[in-house]
């Protein structure tokens, strides 16, 4: 499918994973929403890139919210990419050292944030989409979610971390299925370990030993590289219902 154009919504956008891909579809021609909870980042991304991104802010949660950043990125061209890089981090054990149980409610908001609110916006993102024109193929618009290697190999404390993340692979395939009569291809793509800001934290020996687990190249990822992947899969028009992993080989250790 042509980027140039097209209208495209990334939850996430403002930072990470989320504004590499914001970047990328940019400088593809597409015109981008950015919708992050964090307004200062979203604000000073979309006056930075200029005209053609326009910004939405609200919680990926909350279905107003989102059906209104929706709304915004159909608003000046056909909504038909729809990116959802929005998602939170929890360290915590099932029964800690002393064998306290797993907070109930951190784990029902990491699942609630980041495999209910993927969902939100596919949802809503996939009914816009549907309104548009078909192109080639009958193809009207794409969907790409993000989940994680440690959706397939959790480490210890990754508990609520897996479940959410494992949850958002395995609606890939449904969630093609479903979405096929229309003409939107559903894809997944599952990093490894990411230089990101939030990996920046971490002190600079601490991040190097991360990336000497990876097979090749003994690295971290950037994110760079996953929105290249998001680009590959929007302009492939018969990659569906797959989840890629994008990590260097890495598989991880329980610890």
């Amino acid at each position: 499918m042509q980027i140039s154009g097209s209208g495209a919504l990334v939850s996430g956008g403002a930072s990470g994973l989320g504004e590499a891909t914001v970047r990328a579809l940019v400088a593809k021609g597409a015109l981008v929403t950015i919708f992050d909870r964090d307004e200062p980042k979203a604000r000073a991304l979309a006056e930075e890139l200029g005209t053609g991104v326009s910004y939405a802010t609200g919680d990926v949660t909350d279905a107003v919210a989102v059906a209104t950043a929706v709304e915004q990125a159909g608003a000046t061209a056909p909504l038909r990419i729809d990116v959802n890089c929005a998602g939170i981090a929890w360290a915590q054990r099932t029964l800690g050292r002393q064998g306290e149980p797993h907070d109930l409610e951190v784990f029902k908001t990491v699942v609630s944030v980041n495999l209910i609110g993927t969902f939100n916006v596919m949802r809503l993102a996939a009914a816009e989409i549907s309104k548009s024109e078909p192109l080639f193929d009958g193809e009207r618009g794409v969907v790409v979610n993000t989940a994680s290697v440690a959706a397939f190999e959790g480490q210890i404390g990754q508990i609520a971390y897996s479940a959410s993340k494992g949850a958002i692979a395995a609606m890939t395939v449904p969630a093609a299925r479903d979405l096929s009569v229309v003409g939107i291809r559903v894809n997944t793509i599952a990093p490894g370990i990411m230089d990101t800001p939030l990996l920046g934290l971490l002190p600079e020996e601490n991040t190097r030993q991360l990336g000497q687990g990876v097979l090749f190249p003994k690295r971290l990822g950037t994110p760079w590289e996953f929105a290249e992947l998001v680009v590959a899969i929007i302009e492939n028009g018969y990659l569906n219902a797959e989840t890629f992993r994008l990590d260097g080989g890495l598989r991880m250790q329980p610890k």
